[in-house]
């Protein structure tokens, strides 16, 4: 570890820094200047195409070639000379600004058609944009994937356990079986709903000025429609236009991302936590790793820390991701800049979430099952057959079946040998009787396996 990841503030930028780094062009100092440089040099390329703008030509392929490289070839060389700016300006928008002017100055072309560059912007037109871009980016690229690897593996061990018999327990008392790929399928079908809703969200943005009106755009050109235009120029770049708005865009996609990631996260949490009380059941081994050690003091211990690990940092991602969501979609009157410094957090956010996921993975990756603990605990749980037994008392009209089962089960120990001898009393019909008496806690487990094969 260098001397600067162990001087980090952040975990994300020293402990875990390898596992985020997916992100840091993205969410970083230098993704967000980028993402505005996009912002500026498409904005020009917009206005040179617009008949109404008579001042500004359509460009020539070179000079669309120059600012599309300006733009795509953005360096963090080029986003220290921002920052260099910026010192001077002490403002980050206009740095851009002036950025990408020094650039194209010397360009016999596009030096005159300077002035149109953040032309009748307010700061908050690129960077409500620029966040948007990040966002949509961080979706496709690092997190639905991120989030896909997790339940493929989830998938695969549901498939692999569809017909693997366990004890259920609810209020932490002995309940009515199941499987163990059936409990892994539950997740998965979770995790897929709300994955459609992480990629369902819109990602909105606006351009319309400084309240939101094109007040500057029409006194500048009053015959463009600049409505129209400035939906176009959104949707191209692949947002969804909002027309309403102040100064800032409302931020509400921001929130609604940030609460679908966080259902999932919560998902993934209760994962973490019922592996971890199967792993201290006996239900799950861990594999072991050479040279690795569980406890400091105690040499026997195999700690799941993967699990630990991956529900610490959920719950981190998941204040931050309840904070925007709390605080991003309020701005005072027309704007304030509180939502400007909460934005700065969006990466820190998805990198817990980023670490979680990778903990989670490598959790899931060490498990073995342990099928002889796990039947154990089923055999010796004869009376979760209760329920079959007096459900079919009920079919064929015997009296009080859940209070005969009741009595015989509540709070007492239920051997096979008890739960038979009961049955072979009850006036049933002979085939449901002997369905009954050949029935095991292990083989009581409904449509369980076949539930858990069709995920």
């Amino acid at each position: 570890m260098s001397e600067s990841a162990l001087l980090a503030l952040s975990p994300l930028d020293g402990r875990y820094a390898a596992k985020v780094d997916a992100l840091r062009p993205i969410f970083s100092e230098y993704g967000l200047i980028r993402a505005r440089v996009k912002v500026e040099i498409e904005w020009l390329l917009a206005l040179s195409t617009e008949p109404g703008i008579v001042e500004l030509a359509p460009f020539s392929a070179a000079a669309e070639t120059r600012l599309r490289a300006l733009a795509d070839g953005f360096s963090v060389q080029d986003a220290a000379r921002v920052k260099d700016i910026e010192r001077t300006t002490n403002h980050d928008v206009k740095a851009v600004e002036y950025f990408i002017k020094e650039r194209l100055k010397d360009d016999a072309e596009l030096g005159p058609a300077l002035e149109f560059v953040h032309f009748a912007c307010t700061s908050e037109d690129i960077n409500n944009l620029s966040y948007g871009l990040m966002l949509e980016q961080a979706r496709r690229e690092v997190l639905l994937p991120a989030l896909d690897g997790v339940t493929a593996t989830l998938r695969t061990l549901a498939h692999a356990q569809a017909a693997q018999p366990m004890l259920s327990r609810t209020h932490g008392q002995t309940a009515s079986p199941t499987t163990l790929g059936k409990e892994l399928a539950n997740v998965v079908a979770r995790l897929q709903r709300q994955r459609a809703q992480i990629a369902a969200v819109e990602l909105s943005g606006k351009i319309n000025g400084a309240v939101g009106n094109y007040n500057a755009h029409l006194a500048s050109y009053p015959d463009v429609d600049w409505p129209a235009f400035a939906r176009r120029f959104v949707e191209g770049l692949g947002l969804t236009f909002n027309p309403y708005t102040t100064q800032i865009e409302p931020h509400d996609n921001v929130a609604e991302i940030g609460d679908a990631a966080r259902r999932a996260n919560t998902v993934l949490i209760d994962l973490a936590r019922d592996v971890w009380g199967y792993i201290s059941l006996g239900y799950f081994r861990q594999k072991l790793k050479e040279g690795e050690v569980g406890s400091s003091t105690m040499p026997h211990k195999v700690n799941p820390i993967d699990f630990e690990n991956a529900e610490g940092n959920f719950g981190v991602a998941n204040a931050l991701f309840e904070h925007f969501s709390a605080k991003l979609p309020i701005s005072r009157w027309q704007r304030d800049l509180t939502d400007s410094t909460v934005l700065r957090a969006l990466g820190t956010a998805f990198g817990h979430t980023l670490v979680a996921l990778d903990s989670l993975t490598k959790g899931l990756g060490k498990l073995e099952v342990n099928p002889q603990r796990i039947d154990a605990d089923l055999d010796a749980a004869w009376e979760v057959l209760a329920e079959a037994v007096q459900t079919v008392m009920r079919r064929h009209g015997l009296p009080n079946p859940y209070e005969q089962l009741k009595a015989l089960t509540r709070g007492q120990g239920i051997t096979a040998e008890s739960m038979r001898a009961f049955i072979a009393t009850l006036e049933l019909p002979p085939e449901a009787k002997q369905r009954l008496l050949e029935m095991t806690p292990a083989g009581y487990t409904g449509l369980a396996e076949t539930l858990a094969r069709d995920i």
